[in-house]
């Protein structure tokens, strides 16, 4: 019953922080005068469509327009967007590689994303920032299937695809640290230093639109997976008796989960720990079944990274952490508790 109603609970505490969040920072906004300026625009468009009647003029000012819907707004979607992919992925990989430390940075695709940011700021041209982030965690992730397929005859395995990616993932830091030391100069340090810490202050409609659409298109396809993925937690011998096509099933999954990850990671830089803590807290309310733990994963990452990027804008202010600090900051800790929680578990 509890996890029956932790998912519609989740997503009212989601529009709840939502509403709240993007009342918060210098500028003096209310969350009723957010709430009352978005059924304004509602009405106005459907006004336009629709013929609707308008209703009373926003209680924002121009500039305070500015600051919510141009500013906070898109970068709350976008936070919220990327705080569900990451959760997302990470309950996937750490099932699907049955490894409890699997988050969906594990086979180099942040390693590959950095590579691939860091080399269009060093030319100049941060336009192509997520298109090139994105390319690079694909590349990254055919390299780690390459090199996992080519050690296991085709046959992908949990363990050789982390060791693979683990490869890959160094083998990529080596390249960006050489070209931040020989390459970067002046300004693009701070530039480069931001993005590679995970940072969601150049977040546009844009961006909110590339993660949501990786999210609904590519999330719904690990969200669909929640039965298999309980089959893959008996084993593959277990899968392949139960009538999983094993191999094919993982570098599927393996696939979707690296799409998403890209994707999300091209528009914010690798923000750690939200898609490797926030799946193990989701399982010790909801249990194991994967069919629970994804969706309710979904919501809770969405929220923990809405209220970090939050804080991040506000903590040091008038200047601005990256939210990658607050995450490691806030995850470590909590993970430390998870897993001292679980050995406590396990004694008993």
């Amino acid at each position: 019953m509890r996890a029956r109603w932790l998912l519609p609970v989740a997503v009212l505490v989601l529009l709840g922080s939502a509403s709240v969040a993007l009342a918060v920072g210098p500028a003096d906004i209310t969350p009723a005068q957010i709430v009352a300026s978005a059924g304004h625009h509602v009405t106005a468009w459907l006004h336009g469509w629709l013929g609707w009647p308008v209703v009373p003029a926003s209680p924002l000012s121009q500039i305070q327009e500015a600051i919510v819907w141009q500013g906070r707004a898109p970068r709350l979607v976008t936070a919220v967007g990327v705080g569900a992919g990451l959760a997302l992925a990470g309950a996937v990989m750490q099932a699907l590689l049955r490894n409890p430390l699997a988050d969906p940075y594990l086979l180099g695709l942040s390693s590959g994303a950095s590579l691939g940011a860091v080399a269009v700021i060093v030319l100049g041209v941060g336009l192509l920032l997520p298109v090139a982030a994105f390319a690079g965690a694909l590349l990254a992730l055919a390299a780690t299937l390459t090199l996992a397929g080519a050690v296991s005859r085709g046959r992908l395995t949990p363990g050789r695809t982390v060791l693979a990616g683990v490869a890959v993932a160094q083998g990529c830091a080596a390249v960006t640290s050489f070209v931040i030391f020989t390459s970067v100069e002046g300004d693009s340090y701070r530039d480069v230093l931001g993005w590679l810490m995970g940072t969601l202050g150049g977040a546009t409609w844009l961006s909110a639109a590339i993660a949501w659409v990786a999210l609904l298109l590519v999330g719904a396809v690990l969200l669909g997976s929640g039965r298999t993925l309980d089959a893959f937690a008996f084993g593959d011998t277990a899968a392949q008796a139960l009538g999983i096509d094993v191999t094919r099933t993982r570098w599927l999954l393996l696939g979707a989960t690296a799409l998403l990850t890209g994707a999300l990671v091209s528009v914010s830089g690798a923000i750690g720990f939200i898609g490797l803590v926030v799946p193990h807290a989701v399982r010790l309310v909801v249990g194991s079944r994967h069919v629970r733990v994804l969706p309710v994963a979904a919501a809770v990452g969405g929220i923990v990274l809405l209220w970090a990027d939050t804080a991040a804008r506000v903590v040091i202010d008038p200047r601005e952490l990256p939210v990658g600090i607050l995450t490691a900051a806030i995850g470590a800790p909590v993970f430390a508790l998870l897993l001292a929680r679980h050995r406590r578990g396990d004694a008993t």
